[in-house]
């Protein structure tokens, strides 16, 4: 008994240390000020499309999570909002679309939902954080229910049925890792969810937090696995228990809403995620700051790919790289966002070491 006793400790010991190397190792000087991370040598540039270039539309409306779906379409979530034109009848805090076409010609289509379909303003309404199709199933976590909760769709959109539980501990503002279409490219049999470490998706966090569940079992609450920590030897080490989860990416107070997807032509996962403070008092949507993240592993190590405490412009609440407008060489992303209370779409090139 004393001598298992002894190895738990050890084992707690080890994968402590192990958790603050990773961390010194990717806090280094080579970055840019005031991002928490070392900049990425994998892409040690990135290019901006004009501020003038950007397309908005659906003005009104914020949120965009979105997902690459088995018919070829991506569809997505807003809130606070009607939509698209022609737009929807009374401003939601939950409604849907889906766009189709490319990223400099694609047309936005409103979906309505009696069963998905939720009202009321800010905090007091439900809103969409996370969206992913895996084997045609739409996925959807939507946060402000105390804490969020998971609804899936078997008929895109139209129909949505709720799971009974909720994720009451964390996962505030929680969002899905999408890879390809229809979840195709993706690196195993598991979905992955990510949130900043706060119950609620309007106070900051330090921490960011990651859970896993097979794709097969999303709606199971018992199947839920939490990171914990990196092992020695950089493996992610699990747990079932919520309360025991670590941190899979640190930066003290600044971590808030955030989008992921999978660069199948870098090979790198590029996590975006907007800084919670602005000196405009309209918040982000019209100004303020954001950090693009990658990392070889849905665990990290993470590296700074670009950060800036005020872009150019408002970066929104809430931004991700749809995986359907990467190219093929992954080279060039269209960045979504919610800047202006918009769908809003901005082109970045990505220069790699190797160009």
């Amino acid at each position: 008994m004393i001598e298992r006793r002894w190895m738990g400790s050890l084992l707690s010991l080890l994968l402590l240390v192990a958790s603050g190397v990773a961390a010194l190792s990717v806090h280094g000087k080579d970055k840019s000020p005031g991002a928490p991370y070392a900049a990425s040598e994998v892409i040690p540039k990135v290019e901006w499309a004009p501020a003038t270039a950007v397309i908005r539309k659906a003005e009104g409306s914020d949120n965009w999570p979105i997902t690459w779906a088995d018919d070829g379409d991506l569809y997505t979530a807003y809130g606070d909002g009607q939509g698209f034109e022609p737009k929807a009848n009374q401003k939601l805090s939950l409604g849907f679309a889906k766009v189709v076409g490319g990223p400099e010609d694609f047309q936005g289509i409103n979906l309505r939902s009696k069963t998905g379909e939720s009202a009321g303003e800010g905090a007091a309404g439900p809103k969409a954080s996370g969206m992913l199709c895996v084997d045609g199933v739409l996925y959807l976590l939507v946060r402000n229910v105390g804490n969020s909760q998971i609804a899936w769709s078997d008929d895109h959109a139209v129909t949505w049925n709720w799971c009974d539980w909720k994720f009451e501990t964390s996962f505030g503002a929680p969002t899905f890792l999408n890879f390809g279409v229809n979840y195709a490219g993706r690196r195993d049999n598991f979905v992955y969810i990510y949130s900043h470490d706060n119950d609620s998706a309007y106070s900051p966090a330090g921490r960011m937090v990651l859970a896993r569940v097979p794709l097969d079992q999303i709606r199971d609450r018992r199947a839920y696995e939490f990171f914990r920590a990196l092992d020695p030897v950089g493996r992610p080490v699990w747990t079932r228990n919520i309360r025991a989860r670590g941190a899979v990416f640190v930066n003290p107070e600044r971590c808030w809403r955030s989008g992921i997807s999978y660069n199948a032509g870098l090979k790198r996962y590029l996590w975006c995620q907007i800084l919670p403070f602005s000196t405009d008092a309209r918040g982000p949507r019209f100004q303020g700051g954001f950090g693009i993240y990658e990392a070889p592993e849905p665990w990290g190590p993470w590296r700074t790919v670009f950060y800036t405490e005020n872009w150019d412009i408002g970066p929104g609440e809430t931004s991700s790289f749809p995986t359907k407008w990467m190219s093929p060489d992954g080279r060039t992303c269209h960045l979504v966002f919610s800047g202006a209370d918009c769908f809003s779409v901005r082109k970045v090139e990505l220069t790699t070491r190797n160009d």
